[in-house]
């Protein structure tokens, strides 16, 4: 018989991306069906033309609030029972949630949680080990009781995991399986000497100010593509990078095959899918000195103080004066990003679906 899986996803950022990327893994190596949930904005045109793509993948538009962007610890409480009420009329055998705070309701089938990030970890890494502000701090509570209520607990690196551990006094640190990614099939074309960030520009735990002050101190131009403006409107500004906007994939595998240099001084990244794109394509990489990359990149990348412009700037345009070094290290990314794939991430979820099947449940939340 075939299984069902509720995976649930929001189209904001790099979950969306990871969901697609494992619904097609699961369907190629299992003949499983899987049930996308979106949450939150509806996804855009191109990203539609993505889950189209995807073989037998069934998709939900559910119009419930991203725990995020939520209002009130009752809606994200109303959306987990949704949700729970959802597996049962598709017959889940297993649900698997992008937050744990989705897994405070009493669903029909065992849950894994997968902690792509989490507004504690963010403050702890962005703001210090300071008190929550109120309008965090509930949202915490419930990312705390969703780890409890949870059968299972996954974070994308070992870094990450630990961090959940220590910020939410975990018995145990959460299951590890790294994300992985499907290379673009673009060839390369010539190298270009420019300095080239992506993702969520907004989020201040991407720390694009950082970015947009080394362009200043730098020789060369400095790209920076993504959102500017987050769901509320509030829009950053860049006075010295060059803004692309946000880009196709098509686009982005355009400019990843002219191999700049990728340069992530992000304070909070539980993994980096952009970051992979990017050494996919052979983009020799920048990236802040953080547990988590230094994981995932050992000796394949250049870690500098992400708080320290100057360094960035310098780390730049050494790698620019410098082209055979800059080369080996983009090979070098490049052979380390083949460890990453979504058939390997696909195999090890199913190994923890598998795990978890196999033994007694605990009671439902």
């Amino acid at each position: 018989m075939r299984r069902r899986l509720l995976l649930t996803t929001d189209a904001v950022g790099g979950v969306w991306t990871y969901s697609l990327d494992l619904a097609r893994a699961l369907s190629e190596a299992e003949d499983m069906v899987v049930l996308l949930a979106v949450l939150g904005p509806e996804p855009g045109n191109d990203q539609l033309t993505q889950a189209a793509a995807v073989p037998g993948l069934q998709m939900v538009m559910t119009g419930l609030p991203l725990d995020w962007t939520a209002e009130s610890e009752e809606e994200v409480r109303e959306a987990a029972a949704a949700l729970a009420a959802l597996a049962a009329e598709g017959e889940a055998d297993l649900v698997q949630l992008h937050t744990p705070a989705l897994a405070v309701a009493p669903y029909p089938a065992p849950v894994v949680s997968v902690v792509h990030s989490c507004v504690a970890t963010w403050w702890r890494a962005v703001r210090g080990d300071g008190p929550l502000p109120e309008d965090l701090a509930w949202r915490a509570a419930l990312v705390r009781e969703g780890l409890a209520a949870s059968n299972l607990v996954v974070a994308p690196t070992r870094a990450f995991a630990r961090s959940l551990q220590v910020v939410y006094d975990l018995p145990q640190a959460p299951r590890c399986v790294h994300n992985g990614r499907h290379a673009a099939r673009k060839a390369a074309t010539q190298q270009r000497d420019f300095a080239f960030t992506a993702g969520r520009l907004w989020d201040e735990g991407k720390n694009v100010a950082a970015f947009d002050g080394a362009a200043a101190g730098s020789k060369v131009p400095f790209l920076a593509a993504g959102p500017l403006t987050d769901l509320s409107g509030e829009e950053r500004q860049l006075a010295h990078a060059q803004a692309l906007g946000t880009l196709s994939n098509e686009d982005l595998a355009e400019l990843y095959a002219s191999r700049p240099l990728f340069v992530s001084p992000a304070l909070y990244e539980p993994f980096g899918l952009a970051v992979l794109e990017a050494a996919q394509a052979g983009c020799a990489l920048v990236l802040s000195d953080r547990p988590g990359f230094r994981e995932l990149w050992g000796d394949a990348a250049v870690f500098v103080d992400p708080t320290d412009e100057q360094a960035i700037a310098a780390a730049v345009d050494r790698l620019i004066a410098a082209p055979a070094a800059r080369e080996a290290l983009g090979l070098a990314a490049k052979k380390r990003a083949e460890e990453f794939t979504p058939a390997l991430m696909g195999r090890n979820m199913l190994d923890q679906y598998e795990t978890l099947l196999a033994a007694p449940q605990k009671a439902a939340a």
